[in-house]
């Protein structure tokens, strides 16, 4: 994901999504991994290059990848 601005998945809402950004840009709400991947795919990102662990490329706020509620 060099190259590419920084994910950021928001905290969760009381609904259960998480709010993704990419740099300035609003991809979408998640309400799960899958969402996540979907939307790093639809901004040009190579799902199978996607680590969702990598600090460095997606920072979650409000709790990691297990935390959706």
């Amino acid at each position: 994901m060099a190259g590419h601005p920084r994910i950021v998945v928001h905290p969760p809402t009381p609904s259960g999504g998480r709010r993704v950004t990419v740099g300035a840009e609003n991809l979408g709400v998640a309400y799960g991994v899958v969402d996540v991947i979907e939307f790093l795919r639809r901004a040009g990102s190579d799902p199978d290059e996607v680590r969702l662990d990598d600090p460095s490329a997606i920072e979650w706020l409000g709790g990691g990848p297990g935390v959706w509620s």
